[in-house]
């Protein structure tokens, strides 16, 4: 559909639809926005957030009766 063709058909419209459509406008280019302010992460960013134990890879004491 072309801008034209688009004009054409809201300008059909009561008064009252039109606010609704330019509503809608308003709420893509919000959502527009939004979409382009992805926060890059950093490399290393969780660093110190959690601990690995030293006996991470032993078996699990619960696991010993299907080994």
């Amino acid at each position: 559909m072309s801008n034209i063709e688009l004009y054409t058909e809201i300008s059909k419209l009561p008064n009252s639809l039109k606010q609704e459509v330019k509503d809608f406008v308003e709420f893509l280019k919000i959502k527009k926005k939004s979409k382009t302010k992805i926060k890059e992460r950093k490399f290393g960013c969780a660093k110190g957030l959690f601990i690995m134990h030293d006996d991470f890879d032993e078996p699990l004491e619960d696991f010993k009766d299907y080994m």
